[in-house]
């Protein structure tokens, strides 16, 4: 379930000439039966909405006055957004015959011509109000106060986020609202100008053609939008087409050799999500998401992440978080997500949020033995997306959820036949190897072919693990290891730091080995992926003008000047 409210508007859409009929309560009491929001959105001032519609218990908040005033049914509680219209500026319509003239909360409502004279005292008194038009009424309102900024402040009270939300409206004043759902929708009497703007056109009039939006939500949830509205853009394929994931159909596996840029890709995927407002939290295990553009990061290379801090982020509005357990030892990292993920799908279940979590380093945390794990991840786990450059290693019950894999590098055909012989699932057939900024991109149900889709750059500087290389520990097969002539010592350096006070204590016999092999260059290449810590390397293994001293300052001189100088610029 993605689409968990409603957000209506009342005189026109579900009410007509002021009446709410029996079909149409029958058809939101059954949204509501289905663990679904209501909230009403409408210009009328709260005392005349309670004469007109003594239903009102059957909507979870209330937004009234245009904006100006949230109301809760079950508690009859009242939240005034703004101060109250000032009483010199309503005498002063009220001198000038300005009539009916209705003062709310917040509001102040009269009908056209009087426009002329409301705009002409706004002026006289220096006032910052604005006027909204609906169907002929003319509504006051301080700056700011709108439909969409009631409905903000009732969704942050209940917990959800706008891309949840479907609206249906049908006036000038539902524009704003409309506008901030992540679905809209407009009745068939809408205004042209409304429908024009709304995802949805409804064929029937006020309330059956909002008895026909919720059947549709009820039916298809989600799957009612084309995939440009709620899809995460991932690039383009050689027809120049758009490629998006689509979140409902199920996770994405994004794979490739290490260094070949996933999470080049996956950063990239974060920067769509944040112009669609929708929020992701990235499990880290290694430290490469610490910078991460509008997102809060818990945990770093020296301080393991807190399990409660962590989770009180993700219950905020708008928060974007990153969990970084670099700082736990390789092992104890899987049981760490173990204890943070039923909690995280928890808070999913209820709100929608996250809309996406991104899963680094998955073959780690959700190794194939892992069935602590296994147990807790839900038969369908839409928008989450798994990063690992070892598919089979995944637990099956996590690869089963997949719909989509991205495949990155030269062996990217490979990776795709490894994932479907880990499920022992037929491979689909063979795709051209993608070129250069391309990926290989298979959906899983469609029975097709991979295509190479040229995928998006993220646009900010990417931080080159810096953290990670430098601080972080390395597993074991990544890591340096000080074994000298015979093997005879078996020093392991997880991290750059390490291999430097490493390197400065042991032998010259020991040292001078490794140089001859070429092994840190080796090393700094292979594993490091850092050109030009390499190049130093090779340069101080290629001299054999130095010694053993001359040489070791060199190579620890370059690893302490780019990995321990101020932060700099992404290489």
């Amino acid at each position: 379930m993605y689409l968990l409210a409603l957000a209506t508007d009342y005189d026109g859409t579900i009410a007509h000439h002021g009446v709410v009929d029996a079909p149409t309560l029958a058809a939101l009491e059954r949204f509501k039966g289905t663990g679904r929001r209501l909230v009403l959105v409408t210009g009328r001032d709260l005392p005349d909405l309670k004469r007109v519609f003594p239903e009102l218990t059957l909507f979870d908040l209330v937004v009234a006055e245009n904006g100006a005033l949230v109301y809760n049914p079950a508690t009859q509680k009242e939240r005034c957004l703004t101060p109250p219209p000032p009483a010199a500026f309503v005498e002063e319509l009220r001198r000038r015959g300005v009539a009916p003239l209705s003062v709310g909360r917040g509001i102040v409502a009269t009908w056209e011509p009087h426009e002329k004279i409301v705009i002409e005292v706004i002026r006289a008194m220096g006032l910052e109000l604005q006027i909204i038009f609906n169907k002929g009424a003319v509504m006051v309102l301080p700056a700011g106060i709108n439909k969409a900024a009631g409905m903000a402040a009732a969704l942050a009270e209940l917990g959800l986020a706008a891309a949840n939300v479907v609206g249906v409206g049908d006036a000038e004043n539902d524009h704003a609202f409309l506008q901030a759902c992540g679905c809209s929708a407009a009745v068939a009497n809408a205004l042209p100008t409304v429908k024009d703007e709304c995802d949805i056109v409804l064929e029937d009039h006020h309330g059956a053609g909002v008895a026909e939006l919720i059947e549709l939500i009820l039916c298809s949830d989600v799957r009612m939008l084309p995939a440009k509205r709620h899809g995460i853009l991932v690039g383009q394929d050689a027809a120049g087409t758009d490629v998006y994931l689509e979140p409902h159909r199920g996770a994405v596996l994004i794979a490739g050799s290490s260094g070949i840029g996933k999470s080049t890709l996956a950063t990239a995927l974060t920067e769509r999500m944040l112009e669609k407002s929708l929020e992701f939290c990235v499990f880290d295990p290694e430290g490469d998401y610490g910078e991460l553009e509008g997102a809060v990061s818990v945990g770093d290379a020296r301080n393991a992440p807190s399990l409660d801090e962590s989770l009180a982020l993700l219950r905020k509005l708008s928060a974007n978080v990153v969990v970084n357990t670099q700082a736990l030892r390789v092992e104890e990292r899987p049981t760490f997500f173990a204890k943070i993920l039923p909690p995280v799908l928890g808070l999913r279940a209820r709100t929608g949020r996250p809309h996406w979590l991104i899963i680094d380093e998955a073959h780690h945390v959700l190794a194939a033995a892992r069935q602590d794990v296994g147990q807790v991840i839900p038969e369908h786990a839409p928008a989450v997306i798994f990063i690992t450059v070892h598919p089979e290693s995944m637990l099956p019950a996590a690869l089963k959820r997949v719909e989509y894999v991205l495949a990155l590098g030269p062996e990217s055909a490979k990776v795709i036949d490894v994932f479907c012989d880990t499920l022992g699932e037929p491979c689909p057939p063979r795709a051209a190897r993608p070129g250069q900024d391309e990926i290989l991109f298979w959906e899983r149900s469609r029975q097709r072919a991979p295509v190479a889709v040229k995928a998006l750059r993220p646009q900010q500087a990417r931080n080159r693990h810096v953290r990670k290389y430098a601080e972080g520990e390395l597993p074991k097969e990544m890591s340096f290891y000080f074994r000298g002539p015979g093997n005879r010592l078996n020093l392991r350096a997880q991290n750059l730091m390490l291999f430097a006070q490493i390197a400065e204590g042991v032998d010259d016999l020991t040292w001078e080995h490794h140089r001859k092999a070429h092994e840190y260059s080796g090393w700094f290449r292979r594993v490091i992926k850092d050109e030009q810590l390499t190049a130093e390397a090779e340069a101080a293994e290629d001299d054999e003008t130095l010694d053993a001293a001359e040489s070791r300052r060199r190579i620890i001189e370059a690893v302490h000047r780019r990995y321990t100088a101020p932060a700099r610029e992404s290489r």
